[in-house]
């Protein structure tokens, strides 16, 4: 027994120990994360965090909390770094990159030995109990021809797992972008309504009186009267859909309990004085995106899984048996021992299954990959320019809105103020002027918002994180909608 236990521990620390030096790379406890770290840094200029410990989980949030402490109205670029430090979300995706890490670990490691000891022959009384004792050790030796295959599967599964990692950070900062853009361009409607809605109520208090002196008529004042009480309602649901925009990005950040107590501005930052040319942007796509490039490592991995089923088509499972037999007999009261070495092989025989089913599915997994990636590409080029055409067409309208409608809307009301100063037009005319004004500066507002999120949609289509919300049909029957719609 005692040569038993040398023989397996002589066996087995090689194995070990090589298992323990190759997979080095794989078992530290955040790797992977410091390449996805350092990729999103360069989009996103943020700091992103793997928490993994009770001391990593209270240094995030003594993080989000200076952050939120700086003041209590909150800007874009701190919101994406409180996402990017708090989204749980976003850490569930960083555990994925670890599983996929320790897969890789795994692979390096050779398959642990079977080892059988037992015994035959019992004595009678008074004679020796045991007089064969047998030994086997089993390993799968098709494991270690292959060992190299497998190892260079699970390093590319893995460096897949990294550029999802690297997709899923880049697309909580996206989205946290586009929420904080909707959630202000929710306050700054809010904020017009609620001046239009003062305007009404002067129109309807005049009415009113104007009804009392028997100036107007019923019918002239119901006019009035129900103009404020829809507006009353369209104020109300802009307040609503306000909160729950703020609620989403409360939820990317993840934000509870006391630290809800933030603002965000309430209104929209300019336009910029010109748009960023991005002549090159499918190249860009076609270079960056790391979408694409999780499409290429899967073409990759399949091609690598079909070598192997390959290399394994007509033998799955081949195995080296090798162990001792000890027997040990009494004769003349003299005890005879005999240890005699045994070495088997087995391996299934491909009478039925010559693996051809196998390397049908391997070949149909090789084609789908491939097609997948080759769609994958075509996709890339039309979202980026998807992308900048949006950007580009949203300035222009937005700009159109800013330099020639609202102006316009202006001078009209000017010149009705004008005239009903003069005597010439009458106290509704003018009123009916303010509140078209106000209509204006409302799309103005969205045509606003439609350009910020347009250019936070840029990022996305050349580096990834993030598919197109909408199609173009989609944008103009919601803006067609937004102006029916009181311009909110």
């Amino acid at each position: 027994m005692i040569g038993t236990r040398k023989l397996i521990l002589a066996l087995a620390f090689p194995l070990a120990l090589s298992g323990c030096v190759t997979g080095a790379e794989y078992s530290r406890k955040e790797a992977g994360f410091i390449s996805v770290a350092n990729k999103t840094a360069t989009v996103t200029a943020k700091e992103t965090v793997w928490i993994q410990n009770r001391n990593q989980a209270r240094s995030a949030a003594a993080q989000v909390k200076s952050l939120l402490a700086r003041t209590r109205t909150l800007d874009v670029e701190t919101a994406v770094q409180i996402a990017l430090l708090n989204n749980k979300g976003l850490q569930a995706a960083y555990a994925d990159l670890g599983d996929s890490a320790a897969d890789a670990w795994q692979s390096t490691m050779f398959l642990n030995p079977t080892v059988s000891i037992g015994t035959t022959g019992m004595g009678a009384p008074g004679l020796e109990a045991f007089k064969t004792i047998e030994g086997m050790i089993t390993t799968n030796i098709l494991a270690l021809a292959t060992k190299n295959r497998d190892i260079s599967i699970a390093d590319t599964r893995f460096r897949q797992a990294q550029l999802t990692a690297a997709v899923k950070t880049l697309q909580v900062a996206a989205d946290t972008r586009r929420a904080w853009i909707g959630a202000v361009a929710s306050w700054e409607n809010v904020g017009q309504l609620q001046r239009a809605q003062a305007t009404a109520d002067a129109a309807s208090e005049l009415a009113e009186k104007l009804g009392e002196t028997g100036a107007m008529t019923k019918g002239g004042q119901a006019r009035e009267h129900v103009f404020v009480a829809e507006l009353a309602g369209e104020t109300a649901k802009a307040r609503l859909s306000a909160r729950l925009a703020k609620e989403e990005l409360t939820r990317l950040m993840g934000l509870w309990g006391t630290d809800l107590d933030y603002q965000v501005p309430n209104g929209l930052p300019p336009l910029p004085k010109s748009v960023v040319r991005r002549d090159t942007i499918e190249a860009e796509a076609l270079r960056n995106r790391i979408d694409l490039q999780v499409a290429k490592l899967e073409l990759e991995a399949t091609a690598r899984s079909y070598s192997l089923t390959e290399a394994t088509r007509y033998v799955t499972d081949l195995e080296i048996l090798t162990g001792f037999e000890t027997e040990r007999e009494i004769e003349d009261d003299e005890t005879k021992t005999r240890i005699t070495a045994q070495v088997e092989l087995e391996f299934a025989i491909p009478i039925f299954d010559t693996g051809k089913a196998r390397m049908r599915k391997s070949e149909l997994a090789y084609m789908r990959a491939a097609n997948l990636l080759a769609e994958k590409a075509v996709n890339v080029r039309s979202e980026a320019r998807s992308a900048y055409e949006a950007y580009r067409s949203n300035y222009d309208i937005a700009r159109h809105y800013r330099n020639s409608v609202v102006p316009l809307r202006t001078k009209v009301e000017e010149e009705s103020l004008l005239t009903y100063n003069g005597m010439i037009s009458n106290t509704f005319e003018l009123l009916t002027d303010t509140r078209d004004k106000i209509n204006s500066i409302l799309l103005s507002v969205n045509a606003k918002r439609d350009f910020w999120l347009a250019e936070t949609d840029l990022a996305p289509a050349i580096y990834g994180g993030g598919a197109m919300k909408a199609s173009a049909e989609t944008e103009v029957a919601a803006a067609s909608e937004s102006s029916a719609g009181g311009g909110h």
